[in-house]
Parts: structure tokens; sequence; C-alpha cells
């Protein structure tokens, strides 16, 4: 523990900065967990429509310097594709049902 006064300040501070910061991280990763679980269970509509607020989570957590910039675009890759390729899945099933 730090006996300085304005190390004491520090350590409250980056306390604040990560809790700040698990929220974030926490919300771009349930988002992302939601949209993949939906996609996989061929629920296009549902995963349209929970897109745009997992690109924006992908995008804060960026911003903020949470996590890469090339990793934000590896991620937003990886959502886009699922909810794609989960319409085209779901358009083959019908296909093959008629």
């Amino acid at each position: 523990m730090p006996i300085i006064v304005s190390a004491m300040k520090r350590v409250r501070q980056a306390k604040k900065k990560t809790e700040r910061n698990h929220q974030f991280l926490s919300r771009m990763r349930s988002f992302m967990k939601n949209i993949l679980n939906l996609a996989k269970s061929g629920e296009t509509k549902k995963a349209s429509a929970l897109l745009p607020e997992t690109l924006k989570a992908i995008d804060m957590a960026e911003k903020k310097n949470l996590i890469h910039k090339n990793n934000a675009s590896r991620k937003k890759s990886l959502v886009s594709r699922a909810v794609n390729e989960s319409g085209v899945k779901k358009k083959d099933e019908e296909a093959l049902k008629a």
C-alpha cells in the first residue's frame, strides 16, 4: 500500500478507471455472445436488429483503447459475417424444404 498521498490518489483513480473499463468490455463481450448465439440458432432478424448496438460497443472499446484497432476490426468482421451467413443458411434451408 502506498504511503505518499499522490500515490494513494493514483490507486483510487486506477480502481475507478478499471471498473469503468470493465463495464465497456463486459458490454461488448455480452453483445458479441448474444449476437453469435442468435446467428447460430438462425434467428436472423433478431441478430440483424442487434448488429448496430454490437458494432457500437466494439467501437467504444476501441476508442477507449481497451482493445487494439485490428482486434476491433476482426471482431466486427466476425459478427457481421455470422449475421450474414445465418441469413444465407436460413434461405438455403427454406429452399431445401420447398
